[in-house]
């Protein structure tokens, strides 16, 4: 009977190889991503988006230890264009301070309905793409 090594090196595709049973298994590791990143809200939504709709980009990013990153980079971007859209919502409508000192309750219907649709439009433009 012949007997094998514990560990291998295949020069052909660069990988290290570890015996296991009567098999050559690859030694494998997930890249460790830099830094922690914090998600929020919009990069949770995402992420949840890319497992249910695109699990190959999902498993690429995080395979690659690049998908901390790139949420926290789309959660800050989603909140400065909501932010954007909001005030420009604001300006478009009328909905000032002086509404709010006029007529309170107004202006939280108002500013809930510009709210509501610019995160309809952040979803659209960027979370489900």
């Amino acid at each position: 009977m012949i007997e094998l090594e514990k560990s291998t090196h295949d020069n052909a595709n660069g990988l290290d190889y570890t015996l296991v049973n009567d098999h050559y298994l690859p030694n494998l590791t997930v890249a460790a991503p830099a830094e922690q990143h914090p998600t929020g809200r919009w990069g949770r939504l995402h992420k949840k988006y890319l497992e249910e709709h695109h699990p190959v980009r999902y498993n690429q990013l995080l395979l690659s230890g690049e998908l901390g990153s790139y949420l926290a980079s789309l959660d800050k971007q989603a909140d400065e264009q909501l932010s954007l859209i909001i005030r420009q919502m604001q300006d478009a409508e009328g909905v000032t301070e002086a509404l709010k000192a006029e007529n309170q309750l107004e202006w939280v219907r108002q500013m809930n309905s510009i709210r509501s649709r610019a995160e309809e439009i952040i979803k659209t433009e960027l979370i489900f793409v």
